[in-house]
């Protein structure tokens, strides 16, 4: 089945550098709020924190209770980063294989473009429904706020 997809780009006032190195910053992860009945970030923290980055594991938990982990399968300081959602609590777990989300960066001479994408690969029909409408344009939602909340920090 194939995932779905969503993406945000935006102009922020960072270099590619503090963006990324911001992710590794799980103290400020309770700042992503979530939209709507999407839930926010309560808590984030190292379950496992690898020297080289790639294949570090944070344990996340929302404000609705449910968790999962995010770990880092790709780590290309200034340029991208991508982590893979996975081991999500229940119901997510049982309509949701992963979600991948990629961050690309690129310097501009107004500010750093960041492209923000993120893929759902859903568990059969029922999952990938639930996953089109309405988790896909919350998530958006919450991808655009996100990235307005940024630029002011």
């Amino acid at each position: 089945m194939n995932p779905i997809e969503i993406s945000v780009c935006g102009i922020m006032k960072h270099s590619p550098e503090t963006i990324c190195r911001e992710f590794l910053n799980v103290d400020r992860w309770s700042e992503f709020a979530g939209y709507s009945i999407l839930p926010g970030i309560k808590s984030a923290v190292f379950e496992q924190r690898i020297p080289s980055i790639v294949g570090s594991r944070i344990r996340v938990n929302n404000t609705d209770g449910s968790s999962h982990i995010e770990e880092i399968v790709e780590w290309n300081e200034g340029e991208k980063v991508c982590m893979k959602f996975q081991e999500f609590s229940t119901p997510l777990n049982k309509i949701v294989e992963y979600f991948l989300e990629e961050w690309r960066f690129e310097q501009t001479n107004i500010g750093t473009k960041a492209i923000r994408k993120m893929k759902m690969y859903p568990k059969g029909i029922a999952g990938w429904m639930l996953l089109l409408t309405p988790i896909s344009l919350l998530m958006k939602k919450a991808f655009e706020r996100q990235v307005i909340q940024m630029n002011m920090v």
